[in-house]
């Protein structure tokens, strides 16, 4: 994975809202997308084939595409080739999937890798919760590893970033690792970077006001 995909130190903005926002929708998250990029985003990571279609409708930036279908307990991000398919044929130029060993309906994830490759053309970012399945997903192919799925899959999760994970990837893995999940601030950004990230996602702090009100409320109770 190169700089033409997503520029080194660049902040891609997560435009995602699910069904109890009022935010959610296509046309919301459309003009989320086209306020972060004119603030600054690299890129666009967005869920599903129609708010894929209609970001990818009004960015000039890359749009990372994933599908969330199936279960939230097992593996449910682009879990599957057809579902990485569909975000590929409305607009995303990277795809998104979840990078662990745990069972999945697609099959073999080096298989499902290479379909993407060779079948629809795009890198592959594999998100994943712990180094052992950072491993695992460089060495099936993955293009890129994010740090997006720490705290997600069981075990402990911290109120912010896991930095240590973020480094612990960076110095084992030979590919870019995007610093994914629970970036709130400016340091937390910059921290990331100094841990050597080659991209920040950062998602509710940005496009989540309903969230972020909360966060704020809950404080001062």
């Amino acid at each position: 994975m190169s700089d033409t995909v997503f520029p080194f130190r660049s902040i891609v903005v997560s435009c995602q809202a699910g069904p109890d926002n009022p935010l959610h929708g296509p046309e919301p998250m459309a003009l989320m997308a086209r306020a972060a990029e004119a603030g600054g985003a690299a890129g666009i990571r967005a869920n599903g084939p129609a708010d894929v279609a209609a970001i990818s409708a009004v960015v000039s930036v890359p749009v990372l595409g994933i599908n969330k279908t199936g279960d939230r307990d097992g593996v449910y991000i682009t879990p599957t080739f057809e579902s990485a398919a569909t975000v590929v044929r409305a607009g995303a130029t990277v795809v998104a999937l979840d990078g662990t060993d745990r069972p999945r309906p697609g099959g073999d994830l080096a298989e499902l890798i290479a379909a993407i490759h060779d079948r629809l053309g795009v890198p592959v970012m594999a998100d994943v919760d712990t180094l052992a399945a950072g491993r695992y997903a460089r060495a099936a192919g993955a293009d890129l590893v994010g740090s997006t799925l720490s705290g997600y899959t069981g075990g402990e999760r911290v109120d912010g970033p896991d930095l240590a994970l973020v480094r612990t990837l960076v110095d084992e893995l030979d590919c870019p690792i995007v610093a994914e999940g629970r970036y709130w601030t400016r340091d937390d950004v910059l921290a990331a970077f100094d841990a050597g990230a080659h991209t920040v996602v950062v998602g509710t702090a940005v496009t989540n006001p309903m969230a972020i009100t909360r966060r704020l409320v809950e404080a001062v109770r």
